[in-house]
């Protein structure tokens, strides 16, 4: 069993996802707060959060099909898919699922690569889980991105969260939080 262990990446063992989760589920209740994971932000936090019950959009052709096969998931249009994967440096050409009043939790989570989360674009966080406001910086992120998720979170409870992903860091952006460009 052990010779079986060693022969699966960290990656796909349950531990370093359950870890993993315990990282996001933080970055959620913190948002604009790095978090820092001990693999690929991009494929670990794709194999903590997809199953067989999910589907993922792959917009910019980021996952290889090996995980892509590895992660058990549907892959769909970035308009029905309830995981979004894009690059964070190309405009949105898509509305992701908003879900709807009855069952908002429909709305997709967005997972956006970007350069950086200490340089860059400068924004200032405010809402649930942000104690008074925090400064984030944002390298690699179209501000296209936040111009839509503004207008894709104007129904609230209805809308999209966000996952922003740089080497092996994540920050969350839910959809109550609010941004403001500095």
């Amino acid at each position: 069993m052990s010779n079986l262990a060693t022969a699966i990446p960290t990656i796909w063992q349950p531990h370093t996802q359950q870890h993993a989760y315990r990282q996001l589920m933080q970055a959620f209740a913190n948002p604009g707060q790095i978090e820092a994971l001990s693999e690929d932000a991009l494929l670990l936090t794709l194999a903590t959060l997809l199953d067989g019950a999910t589907s993922i959009a792959d917009v910019h052709g980021l996952i290889s099909a090996l995980d892509l096969a590895r992660l058990e998931t549907a892959n769909e249009p970035a308009e029905t898919a309830h995981f979004v994967l894009a690059d964070g440096a190309q405009a949105p050409v898509f509305t992701p699922s908003l879900g709807t009043l009855e069952s908002p939790e429909g709305g997709a989570t967005l997972l956006l690569t970007v350069t950086a989360f200490n340089d860059g674009a400068s924004y200032t966080l405010s809402g649930p889980g942000v104690d008074g406001a925090r400064n984030v910086t944002l390298q690699g992120l179209n501000p296209a991105w936040l111009d839509s998720r503004e207008s894709w979170n104007a129904a609230f409870p209805m809308g999209v969260d966000i996952v922003l992903l740089a080497g092996k860091q994540v920050m969350a952006l839910p959809r109550t939080t609010r941004i403001k460009g500095a």
